[in-house]
Order: C-alpha cells, then structure tokens, then sequence
C-alpha cells in the first residue's frame, strides 16, 4: 500500500522529518508522483521500522526564533542541536518554532508540551534557555521534572540573538496595550506608545 509521508509518519509514529533524513541517509526509499509528492510503501516501511515503543523513550530538541529575519539563526540552532544529540548516541527529534517567547500557542510548544506529559521524552535539549519562552521556561522544567524528563542546556549564556529577541518581545507587548490605548482615542496615550516604540527600538 502507498501512502503519502504524512500517512506514513503517523502509522510508524516518527515525524515528516525524520522519514526525510532517513531517505536521505539511505536507510528507507520512496517514489514521486508526478506532482514530485512522496510516496512510501507502508508495508515494506512496517518491516524494517516497526511503529515506535511507547514505553520507551527518547530526545526532544527545541529551537525557535523571534521573527523571519532570523531564520538563519534557527538553522544554526537546527544544526547545534542535532550535532549535539548525535554525538551523544541519542534517539531524538528536533521540533521548531518562528515566533514570539512571549506566545505559548506556537506549534512546536505545544507538540513539546504534549509529549513531555505522554511520559515519552527522555530528555529535552535547547540551545539557550530562552529558546523555551521569554517568561515561563520554568513551567516546561516543571513538567519536565513531573514526567521524568531531563532538561539540557547547551549554553547556560544568552544567545547572540538576545537583544534583537528581547526589543520584539517588548514592542509585542507594546502594541498588545497600545491597542487599548488606542480605543481611548487618546492623543496623549498615543504620544505615550510611540515614545515607547522608539526607546524599544533604539534598544
């Protein structure tokens, strides 16, 4: 039976990913469409990956940036991390996420959540400690603890990034209240928020 990647991720319980990397290593094979879509022979995958132990546990790896403009950041953060988890002989997945420390709704965040509460992680790895959340990393340690899941920190050091994150998460919080401010139709609350934008970004 051919099934397209994401049918065959979630029948062996690994991610889009990791049957990429493994494709590429040369460990399982696929045919394209026409269209260049992936196509596994789910059988034959069954055979020689059989659908992943529950009971047994492995490594999640975190990396997320701010914004766009950073994306090259996130790469090499990609690259520390699995370079890092392979070094160490672990079984591990690397999740991601573009977008604010201060938003707990990414993707990624919550598909780390998730797994940590399903007992399955053996320990999570992050480049920075705030490659987490800007405020709240200790929530994720916390669980982590609860479920029995060790937390790595690869550099206890901020990252390169750390003022260029830090001014978009305060000028995030600024255009939150602006908002409210702005309702007021206050000329002066206006001046208020700019001035404030300004000082952010001169940061």
């Amino acid at each position: 039976m051919k099934v397209s990647i994401g049918k065959a991720a979630e029948e062996l319980g690994v991610t889009r990913e990791t049957l990429r990397r493994w494709e590429r290593s040369g460990k399982i094979s696929s045919e394209r469409t026409k269209k260049g879509h992936r196509r596994y022979d789910l059988g034959y995958l069954r055979g020689i990956i059989p659908k992943k132990n529950f009971d047994k546990k492995y490594t999640i790896a975190y990396a997320r940036v701010s914004s766009h403009d950073q994306k090259e950041d996130l790469k090499r953060q990609v690259v520390v991390l699995e370079s890092f988890c392979a070094q160490h002989g672990w079984q591990y997945e690397v999740f991601q996420d573009l977008g604010s420390g201060l938003n707990y709704s990414k993707k990624g965040l919550r598909k780390l959540i998730k797994e940590i509460c399903s007992g399955r992680v053996e320990r999570l790895v992050v480049v920075h400690k705030d490659r987490l959340l800007r405020f709240g990393a200790e929530l994720i340690f916390s669980l982590c603890e609860q479920f029995n899941s060790e937390v790595v920190i690869i550099n206890s050091s901020e990252g390169g990034s750390f003022e260029e994150d830090l001014v978009h998460d305060v000028l995030e919080i600024i255009t939150v209240f602006s908002a409210r401010l702005y309702g007021a139709r206050s000329r002066k609350n206006k001046k208020i928020v700019e001035t404030l934008q300004n000082v952010a970004k001169e940061l």
